[in-house]
């Protein structure tokens, strides 16, 4: 579907104080998201719409948006007390971005009596209450989790009052709404909207999950798919590059990457599969490559993370570590790469990442680093999401910077124990994190030599962990040198001192501080098994005497019967003989030694 101007959509004519905004703005032409979208909802359709990542969705929503509500605005202005508008994003950054395009337009004197609200988590929810009273905004940008809370919330803003006249619901990045477990958040909040509303769902991808959705949220929604290419689901001007490595290596290949003239003066974002990887990573990498800006952004970050994001927009040759909290939504044009560590946990995120490059027409690449194990994720990617790899040609390096680099995160890790923490936490997230692949038929964590994956960590020792139980890890390299973890120090001197302490008590009594303190078995297992023999007999001899008082009693009787009396020996008796009962069952013992046994006689 080919561009057009503003003026030239199909069926639908704007406003002149929208289409004014959207010239100023710079916004010439339509992308054809948008041409598709817009339209359908201006005619006050339900739409679902599905088109790859960096194609002008959020345009889409907010123009029909700011349309429908200056329409109504015009017959019946807005009262303080009426939320005509609510946008709900799957993660703070997608939100804080949303934010930002709509402030633009409300900047504009031809609609700056709209107001806005962003409603996030990470801070109080007595301040947003307080806020939404105060500002009484027509549009409500907010995450599930802070939005239910607000509805369920008793008290004297009474958020389901403001959304009776709610002209449209936008649910941005369903999917990844759905993925991230706000499947129940979201059907709560919708019994809390009115029905005669429009509702535009915007997507990357479709899944069983967003097709529910639809069902449950949509009145006979339009479908809008759009596709630069029928046959792939990434950015036309997209590149889509693997790197085979073997697993030490990993680390050495990627730092020849961001040295290397492809890398060296561009923006990269590199994906990790946990917080911990990233944690890690980021300081190491600021010791191997000081001369630029390094960062670092994972879920667990609260207040940093928008921070962290504005720092990348305004550095020009920025990396950026993240995990998949940034997978979609971010709309940086100036990033040239996008690398991945390791595959994603499922296929789809494979789509979203590399979609933070090659946005609005603009060219991209995309890497990611596969195992010799791995070598099949590139035919499942071709399969499964119709995503072509080719091999990136990059200079292989020699067996003595391996040992260098090595020989450095070993010095790293020695210097401070912190530094030793992290490695290890990061390297035992990333195994954990391999067993939870979707596509565990090729990516198994058996097929993985743990022993060289956890010598790229550049780890002092193996950790102790589940799955290295029954794992080879004699391929692992450790320092030259001996090394006592118990006398590695923190530079931090706050830690240094705790860790002082924890020691001295050690010392003092054997058990380090903070350590659960597990149950020893003292007795052997053939034991323990006998005891939970006797306890079940114990079980049915009880059953057997409850039985028989039933039976002994008249029916509707209450007078008291006087219970039988058995000795000791009569009960050591039956226990006897339901042991023999349950060996005979299980063929322990013939029927001629329990006759024989049990004193039956032919």
């Amino acid at each position: 579907m080919a561009r057009r101007k503003w003026t030239d959509l199909e069926k639908v004519s704007l406003s002149s104080p929208v289409l004014e905004v959207i010239e100023s703005l710079g916004f010439k032409r339509t992308t054809p998201v948008q041409s598709a979208s817009i339209p359908l909802l201006l005619q006050r359709k339900d739409v679902s719409v599905e088109a790859v990542t960096g194609s002008g969705k959020t345009l889409a929503f907010l123009v029909p948006m700011l349309e429908m509500l200056q329409n109504r605005h015009t017959d019946t202005p807005w009262t303080s007390k009426e939320i005509g508008a609510l946008i709900i994003s799957p993660t703070r950054e997608l939100a804080f971005q949303i934010s930002e395009v709509l402030e633009k337009f409300l900047q504009k004197k031809e609609l700056n009596y709209f107001r806005q609200k962003l409603v996030v988590g990470g801070s109080s929810i007595d301040e947003d209450i307080s806020a939404i009273k105060k500002d009484n905004p027509c549009i409500l940008i907010c995450t599930p989790g802070r939005l239910e809370d607000l509805f369920e919330r008793k008290g004297d803003l009474n958020l389901a009052g403001r959304v009776k006249s709610l002209e449209l619901l936008v649910l941005d990045e369903a999917d990844r709404l759905l993925d991230l477990g706000f499947k129940a958040t979201i059907n709560n909040i919708l019994n809390y909207l009115p029905r005669q509303r429009r509702t535009g769902l915007f997507s990357a991808t479709q899944t069983t999950e967003v097709t529910d959705l639809i069902r449950a949220g949509l009145r006979n929604p339009v479908r809008v798919s759009v596709k630069e290419k029928s046959n792939i689901s990434t950015p036309i001007k997209l590149q889509n590059f693997y790197k085979i490595v073997q697993p030490e290596e990993k680390f050495l290949s990627l730092l020849h990457f961001l040295r290397s003239p492809l890398a060296s003066h561009v923006k990269v974002m590199v994906f990790f599969p946990t917080c911990a990887c990233v944690e890690y990573w980021m300081t190491i990498m600021t010791h191997f490559l000081p001369n630029r800006c390094i960062l670092g952004i994972h879920g667990k970050m609260k207040n940093k993370r928008k921070i962290t994001v504005e720092k990348f927009r305004q550095a020009t040759d920025a990396v950026l570590l993240s995990t998949d909290v940034l997978a979609r939504g971010l709309d940086v044009p100036e990033i040239d790469w996008v690398v991945q560590w390791d595959p994603p946990a499922n296929a789809s995120s494979f789509v979203h990442r590399v979609g933070r490059t090659a946005r609005q027409g603009n060219e991209g690449n995309a890497l990611v680093y596969l195992l010799p194990t791995e070598d099949a994720y590139i035919t499942f990617l071709k399969i499964n999401q119709k995503v072509e790899l080719s091999e990136l040609q990059d200079v292989n390096h020699n067996s003595e910077e391996l040992e260098e680099t090595l020989q450095k995160l070993h010095s790293l890790q020695l210097k401070d124990k912190d530094v030793f923490d992290k490695g290890t936490r990061a390297f035992v997230s990333h195994v954990q994190a391999y067993t939870k692949h979707e596509c565990n038929a090729i990516l198994r964590l058996k097929d993985l030599d743990l022993g060289r994956v956890a010598t790229a960590y550049g780890l002092l020792q193996m950790p102790r962990m589940p799955e290295l139980k029954n794992c080879e890890t004699t391929t692992f390299v450790g320092p030259k040198c001996d090394v006592d973890i118990s006398k590695l120090s923190y530079k931090n001197p706050q830690k240094e001192k705790i860790r002082q302490e924890k020691l001295k008590v050690y010392e003092e009594s054997g058990i380090w501080p903070g350590k659960k303190k597990f149950k020893k078995r003292t007795e052997a297992w053939e034991q323990t098994k006998k005891a939970k023999m006797d306890s079940k007999t114990k079980k049915e001899l009880r059953k057997a005497k409850k039985q028989r008082k039933i039976e002994n009693g008249a029916p509707g009787d209450k007078t008291k019967k006087r219970k039988p009396q058995y000795t000791q020996e009569d009960l050591d008796e039956l226990a006897n003989d339901i042991r023999l009962f349950k060996k005979l069952k299980r063929n322990k013992i013939s029927e001629e030694d329990f006759d024989k046994e049990m004193g039956i006689e032919d």
